[in-house]
C-alpha cells in the first residue's frame, strides 16, 4: 500500500471507532420514552395542581401545590384575616348622575385586581372637570391612583384595574347650574354608588 491509501484506510478505521460511541436507534428511542414519561409525571404531579388546581394523583394537595392555583381559598383555609370583598360580576348599567352647581361628587365601583371596565359618559351639554381614579382596598392613608384627569363634556374608553379596591369618577361642577351625567358601564364590577 502506498502512503495515501494507508492514510485513507487509517482515517476510515478512526471514523468507525468514533461512530461506535454514538447511540443506536433503539437507545435513542428508549431515552425519548423515558424523558416523555418523566415529563408526563411532572405535568400530572406538579404543574396541573399548581397552575390549574387539577390534581388527579393527590400529590399536589399533599405538597400544597393546589394552594398556588387558588390563593384566595388558601387564605381562607389557613384562617388568615381576610377582607370580605364583594365578588365582581359581569354587568352592564346605565346610570344618571346629577352634579349640583358648584359642587363635586364621586361615583364608585368595587372591582377586583385586573378586571376591565368599558365606559362612556356624557353631560347634558356643559364640560365638567373629572378625575377617573382608584383607591386600593384596605388603604387608610388616602392614597389614590388617577387614570385620567380633564375637563370634558363626554368621554369613552376602558381601563383595567391595577389593584383591588374602589374605582370611579370624581366630577366637579364649576358652573352655576346642575349638570346631568349619563354614565354607561360594562365590565366586572359591583356598584358602590355615590361616595360620601
Amino acid at each position: 500500500m502506498n502512503e495515501i491509501t494507508q492514510f485513507k484506510y487509517e482515517e476510515i478505521k478512526r471514523r468507525e471507532i468514533d461512530m461506535q460511541d454514538t447511540l443506536s436507534n433503539k437507545a435513542l428511542l428508549k431515552a425519548t420514552v423515558i424523558a416523555v414519561f418523566i415529563a408526563g409525571l411532572a405535568l400530572v404531579s406538579f404543574i396541573l395542581p399548581a397552575e390549574y388546581n387539577i390534581d388527579p394523583t393527590g400529590i399536589g394537595a399533599k405538597l400544597g401545590l393546589t394552594a398556588l392555583a387558588n390563593p384566595k381559598a388558601a387564605a381562607v383555609d389557613s384562617g388568615a384575616d381576610t377582607i370580605d370583598v364583594p365578588k365582581s360580576i359581569q354587568a352592564a348599567d346605565i346610570i344618571e348622575i346629577i352634579v349640583p352647581a358648584g359642587r363635586g361628587l364621586e361615583f364608585k365601583f368595587a372591582m377586583e385586581k385586573f378586571k376591565k371596565m368599558e365606559y362612556q359618559w356624557q353631560t347634558d351639554g356643559a364640560a365638567i372637570f373629572f378625575d377617573l381614579h382608584g383607591e386600593p382596598e384596605g388603604d387608610t392613608t388616602g392614597y389614590y391612583e388617577s387614570y385620567a384627569i380633564a375637563t370634558l363634556a363626554d368621554m369613552q374608553g376602558s381601563f383595567t384595574t391595577p389593584f383591588a379596591g374602589v374605582h370611579g369618577w370624581y366630577w366637579k361642577n364649576k358652573s352655576d347650574q346642575a349638570v346631568v351625567i349619563k354614565l354607561t358601564v360594562n365590565g366586572e364590577y359591583t356598584i358602590v354608588g355615590l361616595k360620601k
